[in-house]
């Protein structure tokens, strides 16, 4: 059952990350409105089973008033309510609380915080452990999300035969073209299945501001400005969608050899062929691979 609504508050963002799963950047736009935000939330409250809404980006505290007054309107509706965020405007433990008050009293509930040099670009960055330490005093649930840079494990580790990934990044997005250069791959015909998502029973959904419903991101079930959201989740059949009818037969090898798509001989991972095979899919299923934000279009 659907139990989660995530929104892509918006692709910009302060940063422009190696990993990023949705290319987001200072250029990138495609912000909600509030009357968007309460259309949404209105509709997942029709769904029934949705009891929690997050915001994330891109970088959602670019757009403060706009994320104040949706974590407002969500809790006047009874969800328990997160945040995902690069806590880029935590300059001290004092301004952390300044950006944070707010959003408590409008019914904020947790946020999470990434800290790692993919995102800050540096070793050491003190703003997350400032928004983490400023979130704790104000009785906030608070976690840290950090993301490894992938790389060959230890020679000894490949000596024996185990030429394994470090990290854990996932390997979609931007990430595709920045961080899987001389990572071991594997034939494309060995990734049989999809074993991040569950496309046939979803706990939860990316909504963004073009309407666009992702089941993972870059894979769209339908537009919510044209079909009503909870129309679409309830509508929603694994089976009758191109893409995910391929994902669910044999993963992202069968994409490739359901559209005979031209390939390199080996991947890092799934997630790695499954999106340099939607990359190649995007002009033929423009409604089912959007949007093309998301693949660096």
């Amino acid at each position: 059952m659907l139990t989660g609504i995530h929104f892509l508050l918006t692709y910009d963002c302060t940063n422009e990350c190696d990993h990023c799963f949705l290319f987001c950047s200072p250029r990138s736009g495609g912000t909600f409105t509030i009357a968007q935000i309460e259309t949404v939330l209105d509709e997942a409250r029709r769904i029934g089973s949705v009891n929690r809404i997050f915001f994330e980006g891109g970088e959602p505290f670019l757009y403060y008033p706009l994320l104040e007054a949706g974590v407002r309107a969500a809790q006047q509706r009874g969800f328990d309510i997160g945040i995902v965020t690069n806590s880029y405007w935590a300059t001290s433990v004092k301004d952390a609380e300044l950006w944070l008050r707010k959003l408590v009293d409008a019914g904020l509930t947790d946020i999470s915080l990434s800290e790692d040099e993919l995102h800050s670009g540096e070793e050491t960055d003190e703003r997350p452990g400032n928004a983490l330490k400023a979130a704790q005093n104000l009785g906030l649930e608070a976690g840290i999300i950090c993301i490894e840079k992938p790389e060959l494990d230890s020679e000894e580790t490949q000596a024996r035969g185990e030429p394994v990934v470090g990290g854990n990044t996932t390997l979609k997005g931007r990430a595709v073209d920045n961080l899987t250069e001389g990572l071991p791959t594997k034939p494309w015909q060995s990734f049989h299945e999809c074993v991040h998502e569950d496309f046939e029973a979803p706990g939860r959904v990316h909504v963004d501001a073009y309407g666009n419903v992702h089941i993972c991101q870059g894979i769209s079930i339908g537009n919510m400005w044209e079909i009503p959201l909870s129309e679409l989740v309830g509508n929603y059949d694994p089976l009758a969608h191109p893409i995910t009818t391929e994902l669910i037969k044999g993963g992202p090898a069968q994409l490739v050899r359901k559209f005979n798509l031209d390939v390199e001989d080996g991947y890092v991972s799934d997630c790695h062929l499954c999106f340099t095979a939607r990359r190649l899919l995007i002009d033929r299923f423009p409604q089912y691979l959007a949007p093309r934000q998301v693949y660096g279009l």
